[in-house]
């Protein structure tokens, strides 16, 4: 495995998880972690708000920790991975983004919107949501 950042960051998750790892994390279910994603996303907005990049930087890690904890909950269950969870976002910007990844053509950020919506209106419609 490549030695990145984002490598690093999921096999501490590994540990964190594993049988020598912490004894709270190993207990977190994606119920429990609701109430602190809710509130580092506030934390967030309040720091975009208020112009301050540097805690900008620090919850959008806070949000990322939140992503990695809950995509290794999945993980554990046999349900799905931050790799998972990875491919299904460039899928969806790909799918989002015809005007780029496509042949559409588009002359306004108002059309680029615009089909932006019907995509996300197709898509829930399709899973049922």
């Amino acid at each position: 495995m490549k030695k990145t950042k984002f490598n690093e960051l999921k096999e501490i998750y590994k540990i964190l998880h594993s049988p020598k790892g912490c004894m709270w994390d190993r207990k977190q279910t994606h119920k429990s972690l609701i109430k602190d994603l809710r509130e580092e996303v506030e934390e967030f907005i309040h720091a975009v708000k208020s112009n301050n990049q540097q805690h900008m930087k620090e919850e959008l890690g806070d949000i990322l920790l939140h992503v990695m904890f809950n995509a290794q909950i999945a993980s554990k269950e046999g349900e799905f991975d931050i790799e998972d969870v990875i491919d299904g976002l460039i899928k969806k910007i790909k799918r989002r983004h015809p005007h780029v990844f496509g042949g559409l053509r588009v002359k306004s950020t108002r059309q680029i919107i615009a089909n932006w919506n019907k995509i996300k209106k197709h898509e829930k419609k399709n899973a049922g949501i």
